[in-house]
C-alpha cells in the first residue's frame, strides 16, 4: 500500500493548556512513528480556535509541542465561536490529504496508535470511518462506539443518578456496545464520538463535512449516521488513546441546553429509530 498524506484538525475553545500541548506533542509522536513504519508520507496539522485568540499562552503551547520536521501547522483564528462542527469545516475544502483525524484537544494518543488506525484501514478497504479503543485518567475503558439511542438511553447516561444508571445497567450496556467493544476489530458500529475519528478524506468531503446546524453535541453522531451511507464504520482495538473528557450534565446548564437542542435535531433529521 502507499504511505497515506495525513492532516488533522484540533478545534479548541480556551482548552486546558497543558491537556492540549499533551495532545499536540502525542500526535506528532505518533506521526513520527506512523512515518517511520512507512505508512505515513506527509503530515499536516489545524488547529483551530474558537476562543478568538483570548488564550494565546494556550494556543502557542500548541504550537510549540508540533516539531517543524513532523509537516505543517496552521492555526485557524478570528472567526469567533461557531461551534465545533462548523469549526472542523472551515479546514475542509483546504484538505489535501488522503485520511483526516478529528481530534479533541483533551486526547493523548498512544505512540503507536495512528499507525495501527493506518494499518487497519489499508486492510480494510470498505471502512470510511475508524474509532479507536479508549480509556479515561483512571485507564477504565471508555465505550465511545454507540448503537443508535432512545431519549431514555440518553437521559440515563447523561443526566440520572448513579442509582437509578445501575437499575438501568443492561440498557446503557448495551447502547455503549460493551459486549462487543473490546479486543477485536468490529465493523458496522452505528455512531462514534468526535473524540477521535479518522476518516478517508475523500469520504469527508463527499458528505459535506459536520452539519454545521449542530452548535455542540450529536454532530458526531450526525456524520456517523452520514458516512456510513457510503462506507463501513468500525472500531479498532489497536488504536490505543486517552480521553480526558467529561459529560454534558458535568458542564453547566448551558452545556444541557446545547445538548437537549442537539438531540432534538438529531432525532428530528434521522428518526426515533434509525431503520
Amino acid at each position: 500500500m502507499a504511505a497515506h498524506d495525513f492532516s488533522a484538525c484540533i478545534v479548541t475553545y480556551r482548552s486546558d493548556a497543558a491537556l492540549l500541548a499533551r495532545a499536540v506533542a502525542s500526535l506528532a509522536a505518533a506521526v513520527e512513528r506512523a512515518r517511520a513504519e512507512g505508512l505515513l508520507a506527509s503530515a499536516s496539522l489545524f488547529i483551530v480556535d474558537n476562543g478568538d485568540g483570548q488564550d494565546l499562552e494556550s494556543l502557542n503551547g500548541a504550537m510549540a509541542a508540533w516539531p517543524q520536521h513532523t509537516g505543517a501547522i496552521t492555526l485557524v483564528t478570528g472567526h469567533g465561536n461557531l461551534g465545533y462542527g462548523r469549526a472542523n469545516n472551515l479546514v475542509l475544502e483546504r484538505l489535501r490529504s488522503d485520511l483526516h483525524l478529528v481530534l479533541n484537544p483533551d486526547v493523548e494518543l498512544a505512540a503507536d496508535a495512528l499507525a495501527a488506525a493506518m494499518r487497519s484501514l489499508d486492510a480494510h478497504p470498505e471502512v470510511g470511518l475508524l474509532a479507536p479503543a479508549v480509556r479515561g485518567d483512571d485507564g477504565a475503558p471508555q465505550y465511545l462506539c454507540k448503537r443508535y439511542p432512545s431519549v431514555w438511553v440518553l437521559f440515563l447516561r447523561g443526566f440520572a443518578p448513579g442509582a437509578l444508571r445501575r437499575r438501568f445497567a443492561r440498557p446503557l450496556a448495551r447502547y455503549e456496545m460493551r459486549e462487543e467493544i473490546g479486543d477485536r476489530f468490529v465493523t458496522g458500529v452505528p455512531l462514534v464520538s468526535g473524540a477521535f475519528m479518522l476518516a478517508r478524506t475523500a469520504l469527508l468531503k463527499q458528505v459535506g463535512g459536520f452539519d454545521p446546524g449542530f452548535f455542540m453535541y450529536f454532530e458526531d453522531y450526525d456524520l456517523s449516521v452520514r458516512l456510513a451511507r457510503v462506507a463501513e464504520v468500525a472500531y479498532e482495538p489497536a488504536a490505543r488513546i486517552v480521553h480526558h473528557g467529561g459529560e454534558a450534565a458535568r458542564k453547566g446548564w448551558r452545556h444541557v441546553a446545547w445538548f437537549t437542542r442537539s438531540a432534538w435535531r438529531f432525532f428530528s433529521r434521522h428518526g426515533w429509530k434509525l431503520a
